[in-house]
């Protein structure tokens, strides 16, 4: 069988030794960072029996905007557009195999090891399914020439068509903010944007931050997972969960070709919807061979989408590069 065995030490003959540790430990892996901030929608109840695809309505501002009323004239009249917006329910899961052999003979609790490594894989692959949503964004930006270390150019069919060959600093942060503003694009929470990035991506501007100032308010209640701070109107989410580079699946990426910065993903209010069917959860495989063949498993049946697919009403940036 393909799985954890007993007669395989590194699939689980070493869950028993006479000089194994009494402590087990797990690779650490992080908590969602995309999916927090994507909006839920539970169809677990209205939505089953109903198909694949779930939708929901994009309104436009009004056509024509209002101004000051002759006392004489008409109320003036106006309408507005509706769009639709569309993900596609899908399953995804995981599973892991064991014999009754390793789960009778082993002196840690096989269940219990088992589903602390699914869970460590749901979060990744689920976190993965966001931020696929997120990188549909058409709003794109690269410092100016490729190097400028203040300017930026905003790209909105969601390519670029620079080398991102500098680091990432708090004039570009400056910049970045400033064009989310004139655009509408909404705060997510109060008057703030967040941002997503590897640690590395945000390592000048933390340096930065360092001789200007740094996130000290314990007035905030709301603390994202992976939080490290706030500046401009902007806070910032450290993830690993994604690899560094250019790619579409959230798996496979090409590094930039200088390595000086990655991806960092700006947002708004209203980003990224996710449609849940069956929440995920760990399953139990019955048993088979009359006992000698288990299993686990995590499950999950939903979709992710973004929302805004408008250029003017897109609530997503991408720092980005073409390579």
């Amino acid at each position: 069988m393909a799985g954890q065995v007993w007669a395989v030490s590194s699939l689980g003959g070493y869950l028993y030794s006479r000089q194994l540790s009494n402590v087990l430990r797990m690779n650490v892996q992080p908590l969602v960072k995309f999916r927090q901030f994507a909006d839920v929608h539970d169809i677990s109840q209205q939505g089953k029996k109903k198909g694949d695809t779930f939708t929901w309505d994009v309104v436009s501002d009004v056509a024509t905007p209002g101004g000051v009323l002759i006392e004489t004239n008409t109320m003036p009249e106006t309408n507005f557009t509706i769009t639709q917006g569309t993900l596609t329910i899908t399953e995804a899961g995981n599973s892991v195999p064991y014999s009754g052999k390793l789960d009778n003979l082993s002196k840690f609790p096989v269940e219990d090891i088992i589903k602390k490594a699914l869970k460590n894989d749901t979060v990744k692959t689920i976190d993965r399914f966001a931020w696929g949503q997120f990188n549909q964004t058409l709003l794109r930006v690269i410092p100016t020439g490729g190097t400028s270390t203040a300017a930026v150019t905003l790209y909105t069919n969601g390519t670029v068509t620079g080398t991102n060959s500098i680091a990432y600093n708090n004039a570009h942060a400056k910049s970045i903010v400033d064009a989310m503003k004139e655009r509408n694009i909404p705060a997510y929470i109060a008057d703030d944007y967040y941002a997503i990035a590897w640690p590395t991506t945000l390592r000048t501007f933390k340096n930065n931050l360092e001789t200007i100032h740094q996130y000290s308010d314990t007035g905030f209640n709301l603390i994202m997972n992976g939080e490290i701070g706030r500046y401009e109107n902007t806070r910032y989410i450290e993830s690993t969960n994604i690899p560094k580079g250019t790619g579409t699946d959230g798996l496979t990426t090409t590094p930039w070709v200088n390595g000086v910065s990655d991806w960092i993903f700006f947002f708004g209010n209203d980003t990224v919807a996710e449609a849940i069917a069956v929440p995920e959860e760990m399953r139990g495989k019955i048993p088979t061979d009359f006992g000698r063949s288990k299993g686990i498993a995590w499950y999950y049946l939903g979709g992710f989408g973004i929302v805004h697919t408008n250029p003017i009403n897109v609530r997503i940036v991408k720092w980005d590069s073409v390579a």
